[in-house]
C-alpha cells in the first residue's frame, strides 16, 4: 500500500511524464484514405502507393516523425471514414459549402483539374458555356464528385444521370444510355487509355470548372492540432517550389 506521501510523489511524477506522452503520440502512424485519382493517388502491384498525393505525405510525415499507412476506398466510403474520425487524412476533396462542414482543409490546394464534358466521338461536339444549351440532353455525373458552383446552379435544368464510376460513366456515354458525362480531365484520359477507348470518347474543350483538390482532415477539436502542424509543413514545400517539383514529376497540375 502506497501512503500519503508516496501516493502523491506518484501523482507528481505521473503529471509530469503526460505531456510527454502525449507528445509521443505525435509520432504516430497516420491513416491515410482515398480513392483511386490518376497520377494523385493510386496503388499499384507491386510498386504499392504512388502519385503526387503518397509521395506529399510521406515527407510531410517524416518532418512530423509520423508514419503513414494508406487505404484506398470507394469515394463515398473514404469520405464517410475520414468524417467519422476513423482516419486522419482524406486526399484530394475539391472544396464545396457541404465538404466544409463535413471536413477541416489543408490552408492550400495540392493540385488543380479542368472538369470537362465528354462525348461519344461525332456526338456533341461543341458547348458554348451556356447550361440551357444542354437541356434535354442526358448527362451522367459521378456518385459522390463535385462539379463546382456554376454546374450546381445549373442542376434543375439539366438531365442528370449517376454513375457509380468513372468507368460505369464512360460506358454509358459509349453505349449511348447518356449524350454527355462530365468530369476531370485528368481521371478521364487515363481511364480511357486503360479501356482501350482513346479516341472513341472525346472531350469538349469548354471548361465547366477549374477545381483545386485538397487534403482534408476530420472536423473534431482532436485533429486541429495535426492540422496546424501538417499546414506549417505543407506550405513551407508549397513556397520551397517543392510542391511544384513532385508535381511535375507526376504531371499534375497545380494552382
Amino acid at each position: 500500500m502506497l501512503n500519503r506521501r508516496s501516493l502523491c510523489r506518484t501523482i507528481l511524477l505521473l503529471l509530469a511524464i503526460l505531456p510527454w506522452a502525449a507528445r509521443g503520440a505525435d509520432t504516430r502512424e497516420l491513416r491515410v484514405v482515398g480513392t483511386h485519382f490518376a497520377r494523385v493517388y493510386e496503388h499499384r502491384v507491386p510498386d504499392g502507393y504512388v502519385g503526387l498525393g503518397p509521395d506529399l505525405l510521406r515527407e510531410i510525415g517524416k518532418r512530423l516523425g509520423a508514419t503513414v499507412r494508406f487505404e484506398i476506398y470507394p469515394w463515398a466510403r473514404a469520405q464517410l471514414i475520414v468524417e467519422q474520425g476513423e482516419a486522419d487524412i482524406l486526399v484530394g476533396p475539391y472544396k464545396t459549402p457541404e465538404r466544409e462542414r463535413r471536413f477541416s482543409f489543408s490552408d492550400k490546394a495540392f493540385y488543380q483539374d479542368h472538369m470537362l464534358f465528354y462525348s461519344r466521338a461525332g456526338g456533341v461536339g461543341h458547348w458554348s458555356g451556356n447550361y440551357s444549351t444542354l437541356h434535354g440532353k442526358r448527362i451522367a455525373i459521378v456518385h459522390g464528385w463535385a462539379y463546382g458552383p456554376s454546374f450546381d446552379q445549373a442542376r434543375s435544368v439539366l438531365h442528370l444521370s449517376t454513375a457509380q464510376t468513372l468507368e460505369n460513366g464512360l460506358l454509358m456515354v459509349l453505349h449511348e444510355h447518356v449524350e454527355l458525362l462530365a468530369s476531370n480531365e485528368r481521371n478521364t484520359n487515363a481511364m480511357l487509355a486503360s479501356m482501350g477507348m482513346t479516341g472513341k470518347i472525346v472531350a469538349i474543350p469548354q471548361i465547366i470548372e477549374v477545381q483545386n483538390g485538397y487534403f482534408a482532415f476530420p472536423r473534431m477539436p482532436r485533429y486541429d492540432d495535426l492540422r496546424t502542424r501538417f499546414n506549417v509543413e505543407f506550405n513551407r514545400m508549397v513556397a520551397s517550389g517543392e510542391l511544384a517539383k513532385i508535381a511535375r514529376q507526376h504531371n499534375v497540375h497545380v494552382p
